[in-house]
């Protein structure tokens, strides 16, 4: 299988392909078709290691410690001394 890099650069060829309009509407379909599947492949990708990234933030340092919850919780604490 290909790196989200390698399909990610191949999607980007297919949108150029597309963009010049020199392609019979047969194989802009087909184009299409062919980046859809690679843009949902990469979403989903991206959407599975933007979780993988979360759990990795929120894990407490040491065993005992409960997970902070929050993405950047040191702007939240300024957040509530703005609005006072």
């Amino acid at each position: 299988m290909k790196s989200f890099e390698e399909r990610l650069t191949s999607l980007e060829e297919l949108t150029e392909k597309l963009k010049t309009g020199k392609v019979s509407l047969a194989e802009a379909l087909s184009l299409f078709e062919q980046g859809m599947k690679l843009s949902r492949g990469l979403e989903k990708e991206l959407s599975r290691i933007e979780k993988k990234v979360e759990v990795l933030i929120n894990q407490p340092e040491k065993d005992n410690e409960e997970p902070v919850l929050e993405l950047f919780p040191e702007l939240a604490d300024d957040d509530q001394d703005q609005l006072t």
